[in-house]
């Protein structure tokens, strides 16, 4: 529903109990000069001439239904089954926001349950959030946890240069003015390294270790044993994980992260031009109470059925100000859904599925474009999905030659990582066919020839 009626008796009815008589006063505190400003509008349009330039203004986009698309870089195009975007338009869950009367939003709240345990058990871990905005502001409040866990006492961060660019970004936003010492992505480091490089960056000031499983570049390490080298000094370890790898891989937990979160745009949510997304965030129950966001429980209400509360919720609206840890919560209740019923739809055995075509699919691509003269593999290291290919022209005009060729191509590392000038990484999905990736390597190895 997008409209909600209410009669001129209900209208006045609360105008009256607001100490009003017009909708009018209810601005008498902005200045007359501004509020109705000159706007230069068009003329009026009808619905059906507004729907046809807004066509117009849209058919000026390409997206991933238009154009073979090998982009990744942190959000991915995955086939979302029919019944996602279905179960998400039923007027019982279609808005954005998570009940602000949860008890009697059952229905809801017993979809935000399934989306919990889901996330748990695919990351190994033993509770989890009702999601944050995305992968990056999930990757801060983990940093938020650990400050809050060790009482604002240690104060180093260490983080891999190898963690998503515009995730570091967004964490050095939230994290300004708190008096942290980030660590380890100085410009510079080294981006080869073994995951024990970073270990000799970890003091007994260090609250939080941050790495990215796969990372940034499509390798994979196991950090168990950086993991234990953290615990040994006392801190804490965050792994920022695709989901859809760990249908494979070994899990965060059993390598023994404290804290797991991620980008959930692989699990059912279109690219959406960049949003909105789902950050999923898991972590031990003992740190559960440092957790932001909602966390739904299950119980039996007072006629012994089965019921959901929420448990645990330390948002601002909720408590004292001063004591909460997050005001998010906008996205809970459309993008959880969505990955709730993709997870749901393809079970353990249908995303298992969906990873192993991924991982075929890339390593096959990798090995036919380092036949190419001048192309090969930046790393040696073990990839999922995405992995690294050096180039022997620069990244922009291959993918612009790409483009007229219907392709998008792949990430320019050169826009983050100077000394990954003409280095591009591709990522490649379900959603290629073996045609799409022969034809990426044919038209690349026309374009390398200028």
């Amino acid at each position: 529903m997008t409209y909600i009626p209410i009669s001129p008796s209900e209208r006045d009815a609360m105008l009256a109990t607001i100490g009003v008589k017009t909708i009018d006063e209810l601005f008498s505190d902005v200045p007359s000069s501004h509020r109705f400003p000159g706007l230069r509008l068009p003329k009026a349009a009808s619905e059906m001439e507004a729907a046809a330039d807004m066509d117009e203004l849209a058919s000026a986009n390409e997206s991933a239904r238009d154009l073979v698309s090998f982009l990744g870089a942190g959000a991915y195009h995955h086939y979302i089954p029919a019944v996602v975007d279905h179960i998400l338009r039923r007027g019982e869950f279609y808005t954005a926001y998570t009940p602000y009367q949860p008890e009697v939003s059952q229905g809801t709240l017993q979809a935000i349950f399934e989306y919990q345990s889901l996330i748990t058990a695919l990351t190994g871990m033993e509770v989890s959030n009702a999601s944050h905005y995305d992968g990056a502001t999930a990757v801060a409040e983990a940093v938020n946890l650990a400050y809050a866990q060790f009482r604002g006492k240690r104060t180093r961060v260490v983080i891999s240069p190898a963690l998503h660019p515009q995730y570091r970004a967004v964490l050095r936003t939230y994290t300004q003015g708190m008096g942290l010492d980030l660590a380890g992505d100085e410009p510079g480091a080294d981006l080869d390294p073994d995951p024990g490089a970073l270990s000799s960056l970890i003091d007994a000031n260090t609250a939080l270790v941050i790495v990215q499983y796969p990372d940034f570049f499509g390798r994979l390490y196991d950090h168990s044993r950086l993991v234990e080298e953290a615990h040994a000094q006392g801190a804490l370890v965050c792994m920022a994980v695709n989901p859809v790898a760990l249908a494979l891989c070994k899990t965060p937990g059993a390598m023994g992260a404290d804290i797991v979160v991620g980008e959930g745009q692989p699990l059912g949510i279109p690219l959406y031009y960049g949003g909105p997304y789902l950050g999923f965030f898991a972590t031990r129950k003992q740190y559960v109470h440092k957790m932001a966001g909602r966390l739904v429980g299950e119980t039996v209400d007072n006629r012994g059925q089965r019921a959901f509360v929420l448990t645990l919720t330390a948002r601002e609206q909720h408590i004292k100000r001063e004591r909460a840890t997050s005001n998010i919560c906008t996205n809970q209740g459309l993008m959880a859904l969505a990955s709730t019923v993709y997870l749901s739809t393809v079970g353990k055995t249908g995303l298992k599925q969906v990873a192993r075509l991924c991982h075929d699919k890339a390593h096959y691509a990798a090995s036919e474009l380092g036949k190419l003269p001048g192309f090969g593999l930046c790393f040696s290291t073990p990839f999922f999905h995405e992995f690294s290919l050096c180039c022997p022209r620069p990244v922009a005009e291959l993918n612009a030659y790409l483009l007229e060729h219907g392709i998008l191509g792949g990430y320019d590392l050169g826009r983050d990582y100077p000394k990954l000038k003409n280095h591009m990484l591709i990522a490649v999905t379900e959603m290629n066919t073996r045609e799409d990736i022969d034809a990426l390597v044919e038209v690349l190895g026309e374009a390398s020839h200028g």
